[in-house]
């Protein structure tokens, strides 16, 4: 147990090196720009960016991942009935009979219940679990280590602005250096050793990180007008009637206010204002077409509306897919009776 402990705490400090790399680098590019070059007329603009990047980066960094309510998690009697079980089948029953009462529309590849083991609950649409963090994520994007937090509903806007800012401090700096950086090349510091150095510097690694922010930012706008996430850009999420890339695309303005929030004065600022509570999200209309199992839907969507009762959050594909889910559940238990 002590060993265990130990490996524990060894992994989260080494997961903070590279947040300690990143704050140093911004430490270093204040210290260079304001104190060794000391560029007098550019100072005001400097000290702008330089306190929106940092912000945003803070918030970005510290601000907690946030996790399904507890409406989703399992209650003691659903757990006990649930470990009581020993086939997986029954288990996606009792998972299923659960998930009707709650806002679910996305499922697993084998068209079962999203559910997380290791936090006992069913997952909202677009939730992950983050092995990093140990917790489901709401809307999760990803991991990212130079934040060593996770990128999700609770701080994607401040993810956005941290890339956005950064990409702008970085272009001031090479923008605002590259005359000194020219008589460096001239010969004109040759009595200011230290200064050449540092203007050098300024101009590499600033220009090195903007090369690259302009690619990651232009995925990430391009993210949020699609609305999808980064993992939802590697997987398709599923759903009754099968895999749906664009499946939460509702259109570029919604799309948009989704993560910026209808206030537009919070937009540029490292303020929560993000739509929504990050468990029930917008779907375009979905067709009445077979699973991608070879599973065929049978019926009228007139059906399902005997069952709106039990059902009250589904719509017609997702109530026809879950009774024949059910019934195909049923017959299968009872075979092995």
């Amino acid at each position: 147990m002590a060993v265990r402990e130990t490996f524990r705490r060894c992994v989260w400090l080494l997961s903070w090196i590279p947040v300690t790399i990143l704050i140093s680098v911004i430490l270093w590019s204040y210290y260079a720009y304001v104190v060794q070059l000391c560029l007098m007329i550019h100072l005001l603009m400097f000290h702008v960016c330089f306190g929106m990047f940092s912000w945003a980066f803070w918030r970005s960094a510290f601000t907690a991942p946030s996790p399904p309510s507890e409406e989703f998690q399992l209650s003691l009697s659903d757990k006990q009935r649930y470990a009581e079980q020993d086939t997986p089948e029954a288990q996606r029953q009792i998972l299923l009979e659960i998930s009707q009462k709650l806002p679910v529309h996305s499922r697993s590849a084998s068209g079962a219940i999203r559910f997380c083991r290791h936090c006992q609950l069913i997952k909202p649409d677009r939730c992950h679990h983050c092995s990093a963090c140990q917790t489901c994520v709401l809307r999760m994007d990803h991991h990212c280590p130079w934040l060593n937090n996770c990128v999700g509903f609770s701080n994607y806007k401040f993810f956005l602005l941290f890339l956005t800012f950064s990409w702008l401090y970085c272009l001031f700096i090479v923008a605002t250096v590259t005359p000194y950086f020219i008589k460096f090349w001239r010969g004109k510091f040759l009595n200011y050793s230290s200064v050449k150095l540092h203007v050098f510097f300024l101009m590499l690694v600033p220009g090195m990180f903007a090369f690259t922010l302009t690619f990651l930012l232009a995925f990430h706008c391009w993210l949020v007008i699609t609305n999808k996430t980064t993992l939802e850009w590697l997987s398709a999420p599923f759903f009754p009637h099968g895999p749906d890339r664009t499946a939460f695309d509702v259109g570029l303005k919604h799309n948009v206010l989704q993560v910026f929030g209808s206030q537009r004065r919070f937009w540029l600022l490292p303020v929560f204002s993000s739509d929504g509570d990050g468990q029930i999200f917008p779907l375009r209309g979905k067709p009445l077409v077979p699973n991608p199992g070879g599973f065929h839907l049978t019926g009228t969507c007139e059906e399902p509306e005997k069952h709106m009762g039990k059902y009250p959050s589904k719509d017609s594909t997702e109530l026809l897919w879950d009774i024949q889910f059910e019934t195909r559940t049923h017959l299968h238990l009872e075979a092995e009776l």
